[in-house]
C-alpha cells in the first residue's frame, strides 16, 4: 500500500494526489452534514415526508446538469486554464452556504432560503466532481496512462473512507452538537479544498477551444457510408473498431494538421467571445449527435425509465424509522456505514462473479433483488418480523447493507456500458451526460415518491398507508424489466 502511494506521488505529484483524495473524501463525507439536514427538515421545520423529499429533490437538481459544467470548462478557459479556476469557483459555491446557514438562524429556518442555499451548495459539489474527473482523465491520457487503474482506485477508496467517517461522525454530531455547529464544522473541508487548489499547477492552454471537441465526428457510431452500427456487432467487435480508428487517424493525420492550421489562422480574426460561442456550439452539437444514436439512446432510456417508474419513498422510511421505530441518529449512522461496506462488497462480488454475464441478466436479477428487499420492508412495517423474533434494528441494518450491495449490481453495468458507448473526443462530456441522466432519473423518482406519499396521506406520525405504498413500490420495481429489450443483447459486464 505504501509503495503504491509512493508510485502515485512520484507519477502525479503530491499536491495533485492530495487534491484528488481530498475532493473525493469530501464528497463521501457529505453524509455528515446531509444527515443533519434531514433531521433539520423533519424536527425543526416540521415538514411532512413528501415536502421534505421535495426539498431534497430540488436541492440535488444541479447534479442532473453535469454536462453543462464539462462543456464550459472544456470550451471557455479562464486566464488560459480550464480546470483549476473552475475548481476554485466550484469550491467557493460549495463552501459559502454552510457558514451562512450556520451563522444565520433566520435563513436556516426558512424553507425557501434553505432550498436556495442547498441548491447552490450542490451546484458547487457537482461542478467540482466534473472538473476533478476531467483532471484525472487528462492526467491518465497525456502523462501517466499506466496509473489509470491506481487513480480510479484511490478515488473510490477516498470516497468510501469519507462516507464511512461521515456516517459515523454524523450520528455522533447530531447527539452532541447543535445544527449550526454541524454546518460550521463541515465547512472546514471545503476550506481546505480551496486552499489546496492553489498548490496544483496547470498548464496554460491559451484561449483556444478544446481540440478534441471540434474533431469529434462520432466515427465510432457511424460507418463510412453513414449507416448506423448494429448494436450487437458493436459489442462483439469493439476492438476491431478501435484498431480501425487508429489506422484511420494515422492515414488522415496530415489532413487534420492542414485543417488545424487553417482554423488557427481564422481564429485570430474572430473575437474571443465569438470563438468561445463557436466552441460551445460545436461541443453541444457533437454531444447531441452522439447521444441521438440508437446504440446510446436506447440503453440510456432504460436506465432513466428504471428510476422514474419506481417511486422513491426513502424519506418516508426515514420518518418511519425515527418516529415510529424510535431509532436514534447514531444507529442510523451505523446503518449507512454498513451500507458503504455493502457497496464495496457488492463491487467485489460483481467483479468476481457477475462481470461475465449478459447485462440484461444482471439487471433482471438486480430488480428481483430490489423487489425482495421491498418485501422485507413490508415485513418490517407490518410488524411480521417481530413475530419471528427479528428485531427492528436487525431488519434496518441488514436491509441497508443488502440494498446498497444490490444497487451496486445495477450501477456497475451502467458505468461499464457508459464507458463502452462513449465515442472518441467527447468521452468526458458524454460520460457526464450519462451520469446526469442517471441523477435526473433519481430526482424524478424522488418527485414521484413524494407525490405517492402525498397521495397516500403519509405524514409525520401517520403511517397507516405505508404498507400500501411499499406494495406499489414492489409492483413498480418490475416495470423496467419489461423494457430490458433496450439493453444491447450482446453487452456483458466486462469493460472493453
Amino acid at each position: 500500500m505504501i509503495a503504491w502511494g509512493k508510485r502515485l506521488r512520484k507519477a502525479c505529484g503530491a499536491s495533485f494526489l492530495w487534491l484528488i483524495c481530498l475532493i473525493y473524501f469530501t464528497q463521501g463525507f457529505r453524509s455528515f452534514v446531509w444527515t443533519a439536514v434531514s433531521y433539520h427538515l423533519k424536527d425543526r421545520l416540521k415538514l411532512s415526508p413528501s415536502a421534505s423529499q421535495f426539498v431534497s429533490s430540488v436541492a440535488f437538481f444541479p447534479w442532473s446538469i453535469k454536462p453543462l459544467y464539462g462543456i464550459l470548462s472544456d470550451c471557455i478557459p479562464i486566464k488560459g486554464r480550464r480546470r483549476i479556476p473552475y475548481l476554485i469557483l466550484a469550491t467557493v459555491l460549495s463552501l459559502v452556504p454552510w457558514p451562512i446557514l450556520g451563522l444565520n438562524e433566520t435563513l436556516r429556518n426558512s424553507r425557501w432560503h434553505l432550498i436556495i442555499f442547498l441548491t447552490v451548495q450542490n451546484l458547487g459539489s457537482a461542478m467540482a466532481d466534473v472538473v476533478v474527473d476531467a483532471m484525472i482523465a487528462e492526467a491518465v491520457r497525456f502523462e501517466h496512462s499506466s496509473f489509470a487503474g491506481d487513480l480510479q482506485s484511490i478515488s473510490w477508496l477516498s470516497m468510501a473512507i469519507g462516507g464511512i467517517c461521515g456516517s459515523l461522525l454524523g450520528g455522533y454530531a447530531l447527539n452532541n452538537l447543535q445544527i449550526d455547529n454541524i454546518f460550521l464544522c463541515f465547512s472546514v473541508l471545503p476550506t481546505l479544498q480551496l486552499l489546496s487548489c492553489s498548490l496544483v499547477q496547470e498548464k496554460n492552454v491559451g484561449s483556444k477551444a478544446f481540440p478534441n471537441v471540434a474533431d469529434s465526428n462520432c466515427s465510432l457510431l457511424v460507418n463510412e457510408n453513414g449507416s448506423k452500427l448494429d448494436e450487437d456487432n458493436f459489442f462483439k467487435g469493439k476492438s476491431n473498431f478501435s484498431t480501425s480508428r487508429r489506422k484511420k487517424g494515422q492515414k488522415n493525420g496530415k489532413g487534420r494538421a492542414t485543417r488545424s492550421t487553417t482554423s488557427h489562422i481564422s481564429e485570430k480574426k474572430d473575437s474571443l467571445p465569438l470563438h468561445w460561442f463557436h466552441s460551445l456550439i460545436v461541443a453541444s452539437y457533437s454531444l447531441l449527435h452522439a447521444f441521438r444514436q440508437p446504440i446510446i439512446l436506447r440503453p440510456m432510456a432504460w436506465f432513466f425509465l428504471a428510476h422514474i417508474t419506481v417511486p422513491n419513498i426513502s424519506t418516508v422510511m426515514f420518518y418511519y424509522q425515527t418516529e415510529f421505530l424510535n431509532l436514534d441518529a447514531s444507529f442510523l449512522g451505523t446503518t449507512r456505514v454498513v451500507g458503504w461496506l455493502g457497496l464495496m462488497i457488492g463491487t467485489f462480488i460483481y467483479n468476481q462473479y457477475f462481470k461475465t454475464l449478459k447485462l440484461r441478466k444482471i439487471l433482471l436479477w438486480a430488480h428481483i433483488g430490489l423487489a425482495f428487499l421491498s418485501l422485507l420492508d413490508m415485513a418490517l412495517v407490518s410488524r411480521m418480523s417481530l413475530t419471528y423474533g427479528i428485531s427492528d434494528r436487525i431488519m434496518v441494518l441488514w436491509g441497508s447493507a443488502l440494498s446498497d450491495a444490490i444497487n451496486q449490481f445495477k450501477f456497475m453495468p451502467f458505468l461499464i456500458l457508459s464507458g463502452k458507448l462513449c465515442p472518441p473526443g467527447i468521452e468526458g462530456t458524454l460520460f457526464a451526460l450519462f451520469m446526469s441522466i442517471n441523477n435526473f432519473g433519481s430526482t424524478v423518482g424522488s418527485f414521484v415518491g413524494a407525490g405517492l406519499a402525498s397521495f397516500l396521506n403519509l405524514s409525520s406520525g401517520s403511517f397507516d398507508n405505508l404498507l400500501l405504498g411499499i406494495s406499489i413500490q414492489v409492483f413498480c420495481t418490475f416495470i423496467p424489466v419489461a423494457f430490458l429489450f433496450l439493453i444491447p443483447t450482446e453487452a456483458t459486464g466486462i469493460s472493453a
